[in-house]
């Protein structure tokens, strides 16, 4: 999935200390998860947003696939690096308090599955805001109706994904449906239906302080203006649609 670049300086390399270090995008999905398991577990950290079209050296030669976020974890006067989100956030719950995955092997199991769910859908949120006219766009629309109808089935009655725990789950979706609430605010989806399980589960996570948390003040703004980059049908509708209040 394609996320935004920005003209950042590049910045040096982080020195080992005592805390962890969350090399960032200000605008990445996976960040974001990374983020909200880190403040749902109370643990210090520095965060670094770098400029994913002019990737520095040292992050580089970190990340194999080149992509956020990145962790590094002091050890020995040195950082060891963990990358991909998915493995991010595993190393934080077997590391770090609460644990965020249920503790029954065969729920923890479904848990992980769908972490996996939230992933391939981000693959079609960019499907969505790279769309190139209006049909595509309904296309994918119309993909993305099916796959809400499914989290729908599966949500339980709340208020989180799984009950009454908050879970990585949770912390893989709230990006996905935070798109939803930037881009309904100038052209509505119609994906979430009012008094449904989603539009509960949507409405807990965005009241979530570390959901609220996870992404800068101006990252609407910044969404829009990245979505209307990308010159595909929805950027089209951003551009000729009033400028709403910030909601993120």
């Amino acid at each position: 999935m394609m996320v935004a670049a920005d003209s950042t300086v590049r910045p040096a390399a982080p020195l080992p200390g005592r805390r962890l270090v969350l090399v960032s995008h200000s605008l990445c999905p996976y960040v974001q998860r990374a983020v909200i398991a880190l403040r749902e577990k109370g643990v210090a950290f520095e965060r670094i947003d770098i400029d994913l079209a002019n990737k520095p050296a040292w992050f580089l030669a970190l990340s194999p696939l080149g992509k956020t976020p990145l962790l590094l974890v002091p050890r020995a006067g040195r950082f060891e690096a963990v990358f991909e989100s998915a493995a991010i956030c595993e190393y934080l719950d077997e590391t770090e308090a609460p644990a965020l995955h249920p503790a029954e092997p065969l729920e923890r199991a479904r848990h992980r599955a769908w972490v996996e769910v939230a992933s391939a859908t981000l693959d079609l949120v960019w499907r969505y805001y790279t769309a190139p006219d209006a049909a595509a766009l309904e296309a994918c629309r119309l993909e993305l109706a099916a796959r809400f109808g499914q989290w729908e089935r599966a949500l339980s009655p709340g208020p989180w994904f799984g009950g009454d725990r908050f879970s990585l789950v949770d912390a893989a979706f709230a990006p996905v449906l935070r798109y939803f609430e930037v881009f309904d605010s100038f052209h509505p989806t119609r994906l979430i239906a009012p008094g449904s399980k989603l539009a509960r589960w949507a409405r807990a996570l965005a009241a979530r302080p570390s959901v609220r948390a996870a992404v800068s003040p101006g990252y609407a703004r910044a969404l829009r203006e990245f979505v209307e980059r990308q010159q595909g049908e929805l950027g089209r509708l951003s551009s000729n649609a009033p400028t709403t209040k910030e909601t993120s």
